[in-house]
């Protein structure tokens, strides 16, 4: 399984001009590439070929006068932003061929000088290396001193160099990570994700939700209101902007890190984890919009998902349409869709379900019965008896 590792870098002063030459670079090759291949298109011409691209916004590029400075970067960096170029436009082709799942991807657009995130990538063949001494060397930029938190556990095969809005620096090693499987447990877990509570799980367990976002609200207010009154343009302003983008990387790590600990703990104690399959986009356009993308519940699946798969467990998706919070876990009966406001409701048959815990325990079930399906046993419900008011014949029913 491929996975990165991303470590804290400290540029020397430098080593920050240098890269911040090579960011300029990798955006110019970039646009120039995207420039041709929309004139191209308008003139009718047939679509540009990859090495006909590199050829002229490269090799080309560096003996004219306005564009000679690209020889002063690696090469590889420069080939790597018109891999991109190419990426980009491949996933555009698959959407509009309905090739590619998940909403429609737009055509490559044009990079800005003024994003406050920028990033390089260097390949093998750029001979990065990891000295002896911990620094990281990369070629025409020097030996950078990185802040390993972990150890790698194989040979990485490239390297991201990435400026954040807040104005850290980051290395992202891709490595061919070996699985660590775990002990068997005995144990299976169905979660329901919430906002009140951020997860509840099949076994009663009730996590609450942190809510990194709600909590600092007071403070990136009063950061936003200082930025509004800077002067466009001026120094002031780009301090400000850089305070604002420092309390968001704060909120985001923070939110990472308990996720990363909250995820971990739910695929070694369990054998098995299943989830809902939660229509994210659509729930960030309503009102709740701003309690779902505090939650970061998108993120916490792909925890699970990839750790789960490291470590030999089982990890599903059931379908999200399935009414998990209107049957009753007891006896099956649907009852019907209830309000948020409505968190504990008694079936019929006599059980009395608190919401959440129900959810998740039909979560569990129906996680169980894909799984059974999956490898081709009988998953047919069994037969249970009818309530009282739902045996006979009831003509006035319709």
């Amino acid at each position: 399984m491929q996975l990165r590792y991303s470590y804290r870098v400290y540029p020397l002063p430098a080593q920050q001009d240098a890269l911040a030459r090579a960011f300029g670079c990798a955006r110019v090759v970039f646009n120039d590439g995207l420039r041709i291949r929309q004139s191209a298109h308008e003139d009718g011409l047939p679509y540009v070929s990859d090495g006909e691209l590199s050829k002229r916004v490269i090799t080309e590029a560096k003996k004219r006068p306005e564009r000679q400075w690209l020889g002063e970067v690696s090469a590889v960096v420069l080939q790597q932003a018109l891999a991109d170029l190419s990426t980009a436009y491949r996933n555009f082709f698959a959407s509009l061929a309905g090739k590619r799942k998940g909403r429609k991807v737009a055509p490559p657009r044009f990079r800005s000088r003024k994003d406050n995130r920028q990033a390089i990538r260097f390949t093998a063949n750029a001979r990065f290396k990891v000295l002896d001494n911990g620094r990281l060397r990369l070629p025409k930029i020097g030996d950078l001193t990185v802040r390993w938190s972990r150890t790698l556990p194989a040979e990485p095969t490239s390297v991201t160099i990435i400026k954040d809005a807040a104005g850290r620096y980051f290395a992202s090693f891709v490595v061919a990570a070996p699985d660590q499987p775990l002990p068997p447990a005995d144990t299976e877990v169905g979660i329901d994700l919430g906002l009140t509570h951020f997860a509840v799980l099949s076994n009663g367990t009730k996590v609450a939700a942190p809510k990194f976002l709600r909590r600092t609200a007071r403070r990136l207010r009063r950061l936003q209101q200082n930025l509004s009154r800077k002067q466009p343009g001026s120094a002031n302003r780009t301090k400000a902007v850089i305070k604002v983008a420092k309390a968001h990387a704060r909120v985001s790590d923070t939110r990472r890190d308990w996720q990363h600990k909250l995820s971990t703990q739910i695929i070694r104690d369990n054998q098995a984890v299943y989830v809902e399959d939660l229509c994210v986009r659509g729930l960030g356009r309503t009102r709740l919009a701003k309690s779902v993308h505090d939650a970061g519940w998108a993120s916490f699946v792909g925890m699970l998902q990839y750790k789960a798969a490291r470590a030999g467990r089982t990890f599903a998706k059931i379908d999200r349409f399935t009414p998990t919070s209107q049957t009753c876990s007891t006896c099956g009966r649907t009852d019907g869709p209830k309000p948020l406001s409505v968190r504990s409701w008694a079936c019929p048959c006599g059980a009395a379900h608190d919401r959440d815990v129900n959810a998740a325990i039909n979560i569990l079930a129906a996680g169980r019965a894909e799984s059974l399906n999956t490898c081709g046993a009988q998953v047919r419900p069994a037969h249970a008896p009818a309530q009282r008011r739902e045996a006979g014949i009831h003509p006035d029913a319709a």
